[in-house]
């Protein structure tokens, strides 16, 4: 398989953006990428303590939703922005000894925990330009990490890319009511609660910036609405959403030839 550079290349024309800038953290965009995969690797030691202290309701609701969203034994899965393996795990599991899941990501410090808990093969790269040729997988993994990406149609059309004709893109992000009392207490968890409890737990202050830039990334996201249009333009149909506070899913196929 061809590898790629794991450095954010430089927004298109049609660029879409996964949030609106917050510059305040890495000054301007072209530093934002560096920015990110160094908090992500200075904080990768701590990432699933941060998951304990919800009691890991995350990772059995990661694999829940794949099961719903069609991911079957004999499957051969990537999951991009692997992070510390929450998603790659429960993959493994579903798809079991007759399938295959393979894990990319820029964080090398991400990598590192991922490979304690997932034993299937591992690569640095982005979501814009992945390591992988085309009509390589059934399904395509992403949990909590689209706001992270450069742009999400130079991302969707990578996805579109390496997935098979029929294949299954799968989502999972977090998920913000746009106003009243929901949004008050889910701003109020996510950029208060959260990063303090983080601290407290971790004693890590880059843990808690991370807690911090995740609240801003989230509260600043691209709407669903651009997503979903977003995904279409790169070819996928039948996109969906389903909102299950405090995430939401968004799964898409790649139209076969018979489609």
């Amino acid at each position: 398989m061809p590898t790629s550079s794991i450095l954010e290349p430089p927004p298109t024309a049609s660029h879409v953006a996964p949030h609106a800038p917050l510059d305040r953290y890495y000054g301007e965009e072209a530093k934002r990428h560096r920015y990110v995969v160094d908090l992500f690797n200075q904080s990768a030691p701590h990432y699933n303590t941060i998951e304990k202290m919800f009691f890991n309701i995350g990772l059995w609701y990661r694999g829940f939703s794949l099961k719903r969203a069609g991911l079957r034994p004999g499957m051969r899965v990537l999951d991009v922005a692997m992070g510390t393996g929450a998603v790659a795990r429960n993959a493994a599991r579903l798809v079991g000894p007759s399938g295959r899941v393979f894990g990319v990501d820029p964080s090398i410090g991400m990598i590192r925990e991922a490979q304690k808990v997932f034993a299937g093969p591992v690569t640095r790269g982005i979501a814009g330009h992945l390591p992988f040729r085309g009509d390589q997988f059934d399904f395509l993994t992403m949990g909590i990490a689209l706001r992270h990406v450069a742009d999400l149609g130079e991302t969707f059309r990578e996805y579109f890319r390496v997935l098979k004709p029929g294949g299954t893109v799968w989502i999972l992000e977090a998920h913000v009511p746009p106003k009243g009392l929901g949004h008050w207490f889910t701003k109020m968890m996510w950029g208060r609660v959260i990063p303090g409890m983080t601290l407290l737990a971790t004693r890590s202050q880059p843990a808690k910036l991370l807690m911090d830039y995740y609240w801003d990334t989230i509260d600043q996201a691209a709407s669903r609405e651009t997503v979903m249009d977003t995904l279409m333009a790169a070819g996928f149909e039948r996109p969906t959403y389903r909102m299950a506070h405090p995430v939401c899913e968004f799964v898409a196929r790649k139209p076969s030839p018979s489609s």
